[in-house]
């Protein structure tokens, strides 16, 4: 039996507040822009239901035109060249007026022979039956949508998926069933773990980013699942998380996927692991470190999608066998990075570094220390832990932090982890963080001490997974070592630079004018009291830390 989520009434999708105005579902065709337009047109669902979608497809065409689906909650009418804020990074010149949110262009790709059709998912707006987010439901209706694209009279019968965040996820959900016409897949940073990515980021609520997200899917003549009721009503993995679970090992489509490390708490972890863990024998993963709108819409990010499509969905020879399997970007600050080609993810030539953490010195080092330890308030303070490079290093991958943790005042300590750059003048170094920001961190990571247990299957060193399906608070005076997985990164030190690693009770973020940037905020703590942090002796609290071999490092 399917896992019956809570659903909510729908808001007017006449009255939203912010998008443009909403016409009535009547279909109607037109030609601007080179491309013939078809409004609403009504996709028949396997239960009866219609849902509507706007196809696009080069003026004049009638015959072999490959599709391009976008699958969104935002509304197929909200269309704009504008619709990115200025610090995106997106140039309005980049896109036509007819662009979808974190969608394909339908006039560049109809310059370049393609159609796109642009969905409202079963629920979303004017679209029939109740909306439900993620899951079978979802995955069925996209495939038959897809299956009713395959058979449009002018099309080749090939359908490819692309765009951010939603319209990424949804591949990953779809794929696995393996609708006949769908050719391939290019998830542009979208999250894979409902539990870990989305909600609750090592057990600690996502209170942001997560009610913001759940209010823009509410658009509905009919209900809609209440996701955010649903969250807040399952903290630990249970039923209602299993039904949102991905088969990624049942994915066969060549797929290129698209992830960031600027997109620390949302898509990067997801993204980088759906790519390891698809089925597809023909796949591709290339890691920046941009702004993630600006890079999906950039003309040489365009080419490359266009190069991986025209080989899939035309059959035209392309620089596709070319491509290496995985392309990173080795970053040193905000915009200044090297790209460079790898074989495999994580790299196999890492060699993993342990540096001990020394309370009494504020340090970690190779050696181990005496035993010390270090206090702050639970609710606001933070500690930092220094390591000054002497040689050039590079650090690219998977880390995690092992600390011995005592609760003063509570019975459970919510812990926040950054890692960040130090230049030789002892400033720190920003980053490209989100889709905005240029004063970020290298990485984060959380864990609630509660959630401490780990998934032996599943866990590395270097990588710990939580179960998150039961809790085990904290007795007075208990010390207890907790492992907390660092999202990945990749970061290049100079000789007399330093990485610092900052532990805190609340989210360690840049700030503007007082004003918390970041999407992600977890404003439901249990911390009360102060924190204890033990180290040295048989405290072996220690960052394990991905190092790349200096030799293959540039001279």
């Amino acid at each position: 039996m399917r896992f019956r989520p809570l659903m909510r009434a729908g808001s007017d999708p006449f009255g939203h507040p912010t998008k443009p105005p909403l016409p009535r579902a009547d279909f109607s065709c037109r030609t601007e822009h080179g491309v013939t337009i078809e409004r609403n047109c009504r996709i028949p669902l396997r239960d009866g239901v219609e849902i509507f979608a706007d196809l696009y497809r080069p003026e004049g065409a009638t015959a072999n035109v490959p599709l391009l689906l976008a699958w969104g909650p935002y509304g197929k009418h909200a269309l704009t060249n504008r619709v990115f804020w200025p610090r995106s990074g997106v140039d309005p010149e980049w896109l036509s007026e007819l662009t979808p949110f974190e969608g394909p262009d339908p006039v560049w790709w109809g310059r370049h022979g393609y159609g796109v059709a642009v969905v409202d998912p079963r629920g979303a707006w004017l679209s029939g039956g109740d909306f439900h987010h993620n899951g079978i439901q979802e995955a069925e209706d996209c495939a038959d949508a897809i299956e009713w694209l395959g058979r449009l009279p002018w099309s080749n019968g090939r359908v490819g998926m692309t765009g951010v965040s939603y319209l990424a996820n949804i591949q990953y959900l779809v794929a696995p069933l393996r609708p006949g016409p769908l050719a391939a897949l290019n998830p542009w940073e979208g999250f894979s773990d409902w539990y870990r990515e989305f909600a609750y980021h090592g057990g600690i609520l996502e209170t942001s980013f997560l009610p913001r997200a759940c209010d823009n899917i509410q658009w509905s003549l009919n209900r809609t699942e209440d996701s955010w009721a649903n969250i807040v009503a399952h903290p630990l993995i249970d039923d209602y998380w299993r039904s949102k679970e991905l088969d990624l090992e049942a994915i066969r489509q060549p797929a290129y996927v698209v992830a960031s490390w600027s997109d620390q708490g949302l898509h990067l972890r997801g993204t980088i692991e759906a790519w390891r863990r698809m089925g597809s024998a023909e796949k591709w993963l290339d890691i920046h470190g941009q702004k993630k709108w600006a890079h999906y819409y950039r003309p040489e990010s365009r080419a490359r999608q266009l190069a991986f499509f025209d080989h899939y969905l035309r059959d035209r020879p392309t620089a596709l066998a070319a491509w290496p399997k995985v392309r990173i970007e080795v970053r040193e600050r905000h915009d200044v990075a090297e790209e460079r080609a790898e074989t495999e993810w994580p790299l196999a030539r890492t060699d993993y570094r342990r540096l001990a953490l020394d309370a009494a010195s504020s340090t970690m080092d190779d050696d181990a220390p005496s035993e010390s330890e270090v206090r702050y308030p639970a609710s606001d303070g933070r500690i930092c832990f220094d390591h000054l490079f002497t040689e050039p290093t590079e650090i690219t991958g998977h880390a995690s932090l092992r600390l011995w943790v005592e609760a003063d005042g509570s019975d459970d300590i919510d812990l926040f982890v950054a890692l960040q750059k130090i230049d030789a003048a002892g400033e720190p170094v920003g980053f490209t963080f989100y889709a905005f920001y240029e004063n970020g961190p290298v990485a984060l990571g959380w864990l609630r001490a509660s959630h401490r247990a780990l998934d032996p299957e599943r866990s590395r060193p270097e990588r710990p997974v939580h179960m998150h399906t039961g809790e085990n608070r904290l007795a007075p005076g208990q010390c207890v070592p907790v492992e907390i997985e660092i999202w990945p990164f990749s970061v290049r030190f100079a000789a007399g630079e330093t990485l610092r690693l900052i532990v805190a009770g609340s989210d360690i973020y840049p700030k503007e004018d007082g004003v918390m940037l970041p999407f992600p905020l977890h404003q439901q703590t249990r911390n009360a009291g102060t924190h204890i942090i033990r180290t040295g002796g048989a405290f072996d609290s220690a960052i394990l830390l991905p190092i790349i071999p200096a030799k293959d490092l540039p001279q």
